[in-house]
């Protein structure tokens, strides 16, 4: 499948500020599931800093914009080309061991909730384990946009059995990692239409590392593992470790801040 992708954050302040600086994971890599073809980032009065790709295989850009700025915005557009690989993140280059991913965080923290839906799960085996926990986390936790915030914790969307695709992968996160399995969070785009216009389609789901087959890709929010329809973005801990755009901005004014993401299917 080849996808095009537009994504376009805006930020703006009530009193300009003196500049803003970004870090930007917001590059595709490329691996068995995706091939990165035109891919450009722009900044508006923005001058491009240090780039560099960390342990977990994430390009990371840094921008620098200087004021007075009362208004910036970050635009990408892309094209990617995608294969379904059964959820199994193959050729991806990374040097971080697993294991680090076994640390909760404040977000991915259980409470006797996740422990007892956790432990309450049995598989046949690590794959079927997965796949059993991510079952059962769509099952627990009802889709339900604006009802939840950016700070929502797994067990606080555990707890009103209600939230969005970020607290589904938290969730799960949480519980693979009570039962001793690796978990992250990804971010990425989803086309989530076939009928091909573009849609809103930011997305977020979990990996889980399973054994010789290493990490796999589970959507609780969509009962299923990621396939062509996906793009992965990058990875971390939890949502704050993996966003997309991360930053500072210098002086006293406010800040509101509008997301647009469109991903449509493109003829080959």
């Amino acid at each position: 499948m080849r996808l095009k992708i537009t994504h376009e954050t805006s930020y703006s302040y009530d009193t300009p500020v003196e500049a803003l600086v970004q870090s930007l994971r917001l590059t595709p890599s490329s691996h068995e599931g995706q091939r990165v073809g035109d891919w450009r980032i722009t900044v508006a009065g923005g001058q491009r800093g240090a780039a560099f790709r960390d342990g977990a295989g994430d390009w990371i850009e840094g921008w620098t914009v200087r004021g007075p700025i009362d208004l910036v915005s970050v635009t990408i557009d892309g094209l990617v080309e995608t294969r379904d690989t059964a959820g199994v993140l193959r050729g991806h280059r990374e040097s971080v061991n697993p294991m680090v991913y076994l640390r909760q965080t404040a977000v991915t923290k259980p409470d006797d909730a996740l422990r007892d839906l956790a432990k309450s799960i049995q598989g046949q085996d690590a794959l079927d384990l997965a796949h059993k926990l991510c079952a059962a986390i769509g099952d627990t936790i009802e889709y339900m946009p604006g009802v939840t915030q950016s700070q929502t914790s797994a067990a606080q969307a555990m707890e009103q059995r209600q939230g969005v695709c970020q607290d589904h992968a938290h969730a799960l996160i949480a519980c693979a990692r009570l039962r001793g399995m690796p978990a992250r969070y990804v971010s990425g785009y989803l086309h989530s239409s076939m009928d091909g216009k573009p849609h809103d389609a930011a997305h977020a789901w979990a990996e889980i590392h399973v054994g010789p087959l290493g990490w796999v890709g589970f959507d609780a929010a969509n009962a299923c593992c990621p396939d062509e329809r996906y793009v992965r973005l990058g990875s971390g801990y939890d949502a704050q470790d993996a966003a997309p755009v991360r930053g500072m901005a210098f002086g006293i004014g406010t800040e509101s801040m509008d997301v647009r993401v469109h991903v449509e299917e493109v003829q080959q």
